[in-house]
């Protein structure tokens, strides 16, 4: 495995930056050069960005709209006309994409009636011919200029701005680590992502599927207690590293997840071997039982392995697996109190409410301290789980997204797969995953403290939907996801049956003084709650 330093204009004659915009010059061979740029910029294009794509005629500027229109579509067979004499072209695409041709206006005047301000506020906008209206060239986000080359060829001059500049940069720093990798001519594609930065893109080598994560090093956000942020108290990944030592060390062991091709540490890089598109859940979204069954017995086995606190990297690196402490425990439940209560309640909570709740968590917490603890994947569940027929034992169970594993109560993850955030798992069911894991630990382990684990299951499930409440409406008011807010209702169900257990039974007075679990005026499409 090879850390390489990349340069963010690979193939091309550099980059420089000047006057608060970033300037790459970059050396396009032949046609297909122009269309691999144009997909590589659309990947990181985001609603309200427009682009103006300056040149002369025959210089490409319809090649690359045509190839980033094609990308953002996800359809390579898309027909994407050209918008000369229509002088505008919309796509229902996912952002909405609209491409203008200015070459046969006369007056700026005109592009009010074709709609360009109204389709920058919901997507992105490519304008060909842009010197038409010199307003374009200046408020444009990006700026390709292609030129033909002297020698054969043409010259892209990519002019970036804003918070633009960042995101063009990244997509020219993955083409060239893909260079160096072997994969400079490899199509990329969008292929999914999840609730944190991180992006996931598909690649082909040699008629294999590979998958390249994009997951730069993110700032701290601002402390929220002791002067430390929320992603240290929660332990949350701050660079792939940790990703690259739990891999290696989950396959040592036997279990399947992703082999690391190639990987640039500091630039938060890593092509890795896709393990499949199996999933547990059924055609209809709903949990095959068996499955879930074979995913639990996984957990079982994972938790009769030793883990060291510490794994090594190549590169003389070693990461140091974090303890899931009450702290990160205690960080975790306050999302519920900081951003759930004000969004469903509608006000703050009090000092003396705030402080009720962590004496109620600190007393859940103590009880913990006789838990068993191994390491904690913290998100297996449907997403995170690639169902691999062909394979047998727990290789059946590909294993993705454990970035941020610590060592904590076994039964957090048992939790989140009997009662997975997103995906309705039935009371009966949830039922049968436990006994199915406690019968596996037990015959492994015939003192296995069943008893002692339905506690711990109890106190980390309620712990888990708590944190959970919190982070779907901060992904909603934060980050504009309010589509995360449509498991909500899952969430509370998994609660009401939680809650039963004596050991909490102060939360459930608790929760039921503050209507944690009632269902307040339904959650419109924009997130807010209605008045």
């Amino acid at each position: 495995m090879k850390a390489p330093e990349t340069d963010s204009a690979a193939g091309g004659l550099g980059a420089r930056t000047e006057g608060g915009e970033t300037v790459h010059r970059i050396e396009l061979a032949d046609a297909a050069a122009t269309c691999r740029l144009g997909s590589d910029l659309a990947l990181l294009l985001r609603p309200g960005d427009l682009v103006a794509l300056a040149g002369d005629l025959g210089a490409g500027k319809s090649t690359l709209a045509r190839a980033a229109i094609r990308t953002i579509a996800d359809d390579p067979d898309l027909e994407v006309p050209s918008p000369t004499y229509t002088l505008v072209q919309s796509y229902d695409t996912v952002p909405p994409v609209a491409h203008f041709d200015l070459y046969r206006i006369a007056d700026p005047a005109e592009l009010d009636e074709l709609g360009l301000d109204e389709a920058r506020r919901s997507g992105i906008v490519m304008v060909e011919w842009p010197e038409r209206d010199g307003a374009i060239l200046a408020e444009a986000a990006v700026v390709v200029e292609l030129a033909m080359a002297p020698e054969g060829g043409r010259i892209a001059t990519i002019t970036a701005r804003g918070a633009a500049a960042g995101r063009i940069a990244r997509t020219l720093a993955i083409r060239a680590f893909l260079t160096e990798a072997g994969l400079g001519t490899a199509e990329r594609h969008r292929f999914t992502g999840d609730a944190s930065t991180r992006r996931y893109e598909t690649l082909e080598d040699g008629g294999e599927t590979v998958v390249l994560m994009d997951a730069p090093r993110q700032p701290d956000g601002p402390p929220i207690k002791d002067g430390l942020p929320y992603s240290r108290i929660a332990h949350l990944a701050e660079d792939v590293v940790p990703f690259v030592a739990l891999a290696e060390a989950l396959r040592s062991r036997g279990f399947a997840a992703p082999a690391i091709r190639r990987a640039d540490l500091g630039g938060g890089l890593l092509l890795l071997d896709h393990l499949g598109s199996g999933s547990v859940l059924g055609a209809d979204g709903r949990p095959i039982a068996e499955r879930y069954e074979a995913a639990v017995l996984c957990l079982a086995e994972l938790h009769r392995c030793e883990w060291p606190s510490e794994l090594p990297v190549e590169g003389g690196i070693v990461h140091a697996v974090p303890p899931y402490d009450r702290r990160a425990m205690q960080a975790e439940v306050d999302l519920l109190i900081d951003w759930y209560l004000p969004f469903a309640r509608k006000r703050q909570a009090t000092p003396d409410e705030r402080a009720l709740y962590g004496e109620i968590w600190q007393a859940l917490f103590d009880e913990l301290e006789a838990a068993e603890t191994s390491l904690t994947l913290r998100d297996f569940h449907s997403p995170n789980i690639i169902w691999r027929p062909e394979a047998e034992g727990t290789p059946r169970l590909g294993l993705i997204d454990f970035q941020d594993a610590m060592i904590g109560p076994a039964a957090y993850d048992v939790a989140s797969l009997a009662q997975d955030a997103r995906v309705d798992i039935p009371a009966e069911l949830e039922a049968a995953l436990v006994s199915a894991y406690i019968a596996a630990r037990r015959s492994a382990r015939p003192d296995f403290d069943a008893f002692g684990f339905e506690r711990d299951y109890a106190i980390m499930a309620a712990q888990r939907a708590s944190k959970i409440l919190g982070i779907f409406v901060r992904l909603c008011e934060r980050d504009d996801k309010p589509q995360y807010l449509r498991h909500i209702p899952r969430l509370k169900a998994y609660l009401r049956r939680t809650l039963d257990h004596p050991s909490l039974a102060a939360l459930r007075s608790l929760y039921a003084d503050w209507s944690v679990l009632d269902d307040p005026a339904a959650f419109p499409a924009s997130g807010r709650q209605t008045t």
